[in-house]
């Protein structure tokens, strides 16, 4: 019988109690594997402090001195090496090896360095110009040629240059080398001064909010309008649509006619078509089932803005709300982070995704990654996660469980135990703007920028 309060049967069919329990042992096997699965996943961490690292060096002589220690520090190259020092060579690129046999002045591991073989011919003529001993006092017209013919990047020639004898100012005297100089030093500033001023007009806010919620002059909430669905309903979409469909049975169908196209493609081009195409292919199977659980409803029901709340307008307060949103979870979040890496230590398991924005430099290929990373994620994860999940949860469980409950999910479903507090930080602060706001589209608009900054600050510091 149907009930006219919520418009659905109050007792679900017991086929589909059945499949809702096999879904749910199915997508908790593939959600712990996965989950273990990241431990042996590699961490973009040390490969983002390297980029961090060299940035901060080439930027170095274009820096005011003011600002020098905050951005490079006393000595950029001594960092460098250091960094260099604490990662395994095996780890290192052949750029990078050649970059840590320039900086290095032990004897021992520059000898080392000088012989690991490296297979690029230019990064070889210049490791074989290294390793000539004894090396001049003053840089030759044949080193300088050598130099120009072969150093693949400002920062490799400036290095080179310098081990093989050539003063500072010299290494950096054409306009090439001044004009990367200064390319990177803005760079730099946008990359390091951006997330500061973020953190610290956040905090600001953070500070406020909480002051207003204490002295109880925090506007009250908004009701929450939630879609007439059940827990079972839920299990079905997140469980069967999102990870049994989405993430285990379509991919094996999608994956193969991916990498069909994609062999087609050119590199780096063919993987970020991979990225989206398999996006679409996770994506499709939950909203699918979202449409018809939606159809399916009694429309007479329906609530003003509808059952996942968009409310698009007024569409300047929903970018306002995100915004400001945005700004108030990047402390906790990094706090989190920050925590997690001096007691835990880095556990690896980074999205993929990461790693291939910081080492992207086809324009084509990183549009099709931000698509994906910045509009497409925002969209479909708040969709499931806050537009229909949280207020299902928050009708039968109460708010604070709701808030709790969505953002587990959330950071679960994205299978990174490195990541997993921070996520959950963050979807706590996405499920606190869905119902502070009573609308959808701020937690796209936060989900978007969050997104979106981490994705521009990856280029600016791999390009």
């Amino acid at each position: 019988m149907t009930s006219p309060l919520n418009g659905r049967s109050n007792a679900a069919p017991k086929w589909k109690v059945l499949l809702a329990v096999v879904s749910m042992v199915l997508a908790c096997s593939v959600w712990f594997l996965g989950l273990m699965d990241s431990l042996g996943r590699p961490s973009v961490a040390p490969a983002l402090s390297l980029e961090q690292q060299e940035l901060a060096l080439l930027a170095d002589p274009a820096l005011m001195p003011s600002l020098k220690p905050l951005l490079v520090g006393q000595d950029p190259a001594k960092s460098l090496l250091e960094t260099l020092r604490e990662t395994p060579l095996d780890s290192l690129s052949e750029r990078q090896t050649l970059l840590f046999a320039s900086l290095e002045n032990d004897p021992g591991r520059r000898k080392t360095l000088l012989e690991t073989p490296l297979q690029t011919p230019n990064l070889r003529t210049l490791q074989e110009t290294l390793a000539i001993e004894p090396r001049p006092r003053d840089l030759s017209s044949q080193d300088q040629e050598l130099l120009s013919d072969n150093s693949p990047d400002p920062l490799t020639r400036r290095l080179v240059c310098q081990a093989l004898g050539g003063e500072p100012s010299d290494c950096l005297e054409s306009s090439a080398a001044k004009a990367a100089s200064k390319a990177a030093a803005r760079r730099l500033v946008l990359s390091e001064l951006m997330p500061l001023g973020a953190l610290l007009l956040g905090s600001l806010l953070l500070v406020r909010q909480l002051w207003l919620l204490l002295r109880r002059k925090q506007s009250s909430w908004p009701e929450l309008q939630a879609a007439p669905l059940g827990l079972v309903d839920m299990v079905l979409l997140i469980a069967g649509g999102f990870v049994v469909l989405g993430e285990v049975l379509v991919p094996l169908l999608v994956t193969p006619l991916s990498a069909l196209v994609a062999r087609s493609i050119a590199a780096p081009l063919n993987q970020s078509v991979a990225v989206l195409i398999g996006y679409c292919a996770l994506a499709t199977p939950p909203l699918l089932i979202l449409k018809s659980q939606l159809d399916g409803l009694d429309q007479r029901l329906l609530p003003a803005g509808g059952w996942l709340q968009w409310r698009v307008s007024p569409w300047w307060t929903a970018l306002f709300q995100g915004g400001r949103a945005w700004l108030m979870v990047m402390p906790p979040v990094v706090l989190t982070g920050w925590l997690m890496s001096r007691f835990i230590g880095d556990q690896g398991g980074s999205n993929p995704l990461l790693e291939m924005v910081l080492n992207g430099s086809d324009p084509l290929a990183l549009f099709l990654l931000a698509i994906t990373a910045v509009v497409l994620a925002p969209l479909f994860e708040e969709t499931v996660f806050r537009g229909v999940l949280l207020p299902v949860l928050g009708r039968s469980f109460g708010r604070g469980w709701s808030v709790f409950g969505s953002a587990l999910v959330f950071a679960v479903a994205h299978l990174s135990i490195g990541e997993l507090l921070p996520l959950l930080v963050l979807g706590l602060g996405l499920a606190l703007l869905r119902l502070s706001s009573g609308r959808l589209l701020p937690c796209v608009v936060m989900h978007a920028l969050w997104n979106g900054v981490t994705f521009l600050n990856l280029v600016l510091l791999g390009t």
